[in-house]
């Protein structure tokens, strides 16, 4: 593949921080402007929305001198970038330590095992409290007895407000207020739970399992994160559904930010089977790159190790979206939908259409870590291409829409993978004749959910390329 010359390999995964710190034993500090230099070139060569931007146009300046001129006139490298990015990309990013960013890419981040939301109150929106959505195993939040649906409006005593949520449940240790909410009050309960991030390896495959629902067998995955390094977890999560005779699947995915393309491919594989060969997406980059690196995304029967797809060969699934779901999830489904009937139940999805791949400072086209600048550990992604699906729909900017609308009652939120949670239940009674979904109240006109867990990864709703 054209587009395997740009490395997104982590070439040091868990020894980056000696592979770096070997390069060179007295190593000097980049200048401002060497890493803005390597800013404008990185975004002028591959930049999605480098024809929107006059300054990153090739002959925009007359000379070396001229250039450097106008770089120096930016007092860091974010506002350079700031500038640089176009106002309607939400989502490229700029990074001063690429060792944490590849740490990310692999799974790995500090957390206290608490993902939640965070929602604003419906009588007072400067106010804000959060609600659990699910505890990662074996870390410190499950072992104080925290489980989804938990209530809390307070970090060290302090409110939770609009301005203060990001600086306070950042910090590494922190103790949260617990609460209950009952219709729209929320009351603290003089409960307190101390908390602290470790580093943590988190696997998105959270659940796997096959229901029995009235005789029939349904396959349950709620799928966190498309993250390559667990494709064989998710792939031997289809092998035991495969094995179970599972007629049916929901996916869910109302949590998934996205992450890796070919991660996506696979799992769409993983769905289907019946389509390898055929067109699953197709790219549009900047003018100046499209006919060297665009490709078609093609079904395929084997994940990046080379191990077989183990394949359903699906004709329908159901996905529970979230306003969270974005990237690669959305590439699930809006890859899928021309080819199999795709139930989307939930709420509207973000609307993230294009991919990214991480660009170090090294000479072009590749820009390798192997050949990175040793003087610094600025990295980017910045959105280089745009998907779309065999019929050609992409720039979903408003994400995409249910089938089936149900949004997630913070007061009532249920077991995840059991029957009887709202979202799955519903996704049931489309499957089974004759099972009733949960009732639920429609809480979008009275909560605002402003932000959640995820958001403070750098990697947040990022589509991932290679």
């Amino acid at each position: 593949m054209k587009k395997k010359l740009i490395l997104l390999v982590l070439i040091c995964a868990f020894v980056t921080t000696s592979c770096f710190e070997d390069t060179d034993d007295n190593p000097r500090t980049a200048t401002t402007l060497e890493i803005q230099n390597f800013i404008y070139r990185g975004l002028n060569f591959f930049y999605l929305y480098k024809a929107d931007k006059p300054e990153l146009a090739n002959d925009a300046f007359a000379s070396d001198e001229e250039l450097n001129s106008f770089l120096a006139s930016y007092d860091s490298p974010e506002s350079l970038f700031d500038f640089l990015t176009v106002q309607q990309d939400r989502f490229s990013i700029l990074v001063d330590d690429y060792i944490e960013l590849e740490n990310e890419l692999s799974g790995i981040s500090k957390s206290n095992g608490m993902e939640f939301g965070l929602v604003r109150y419906p009588n007072n929106p400067s106010n804000v409290f959060g609600y659990v959505r699910y505890i990662l195993p074996d870390t410190d939040a499950e072992s104080a007895g925290l489980q989804r649906g938990d209530i809390f409006n307070t970090v060290d005593g302090q409110q939770i407000n609009e301005t203060n949520f990001n600086e306070l449940l950042s910090q590494d240790n922190y103790t949260i207020g617990l609460a209950t909410l009952n219709g729209n009050t929320i009351t603290p309960t003089g409960e307190s739970v101390s908390l602290t991030k470790q580093q943590y390896t988190e696997n998105p495959v959270y659940i796997a399992k096959t229901l029995d629902v009235q005789g029939q067998k349904i396959g349950y995955i709620m799928y966190n994160s498309f993250i390559k390094d667990f494709d064989n977890n998710l792939n031997a999560a289809f092998a035991n559904l495969k094995s179970d005779n599972v007629t049916d699947l929901v996916l869910d995915l109302r949590y998934n930010g996205g992450g890796a393309v070919e991660t996506a491919v696979d799992l769409a594989g993983m769905i289907t089977g019946q389509f390898n060969g055929e067109i699953f997406y197709t790219e549009e980059w900047n003018n100046d790159r499209q006919e060297e690196y665009a490709e078609n995304g093609l079904f395929d029967a084997s994940i990046s190790d080379g191990s077989a797809i183990n394949s359903l060969n699906l004709n329908t699934v159901y996905v529970l979206t979230s306003d969270r779901t974005a990237s690669a999830s959305e590439l699930i489904i809006n890859g899928l939908n021309p080819y199999i009937n795709v139930v989307q139940i939930g709420e509207n999805t973000t609307g993230k259409f294009q991919a990214s791949f991480l660009l170090y400072d090294a000479p072009a086209p590749n820009f390798t870590r192997s050949q990175a600048n040793p003087s610094h550990t600025y990295a980017m992604l910045p959105l280089v291409f745009k998907t779309a699906n065999v019929n050609g729909n992409t720039d979903f900017i408003d994400g995409l829409p249910p089938d089936i609308m149900i949004d997630e009652d913070y007061a009532n939120l249920g077991i995840l993978g059991d029957v009887n949670e709202p979202l799955l239940s519903r996704a049931l009674s489309e499957i089974v004749p004759g099972f009733k979904p949960v009732e639920t109240r429609h809480v979008q006109n009275v909560f605002e959910e402003i932000s959640e867990s995820k958001a403070n990864s750098k990697l947040h709703q990022l589509m991932i390329a290679e």
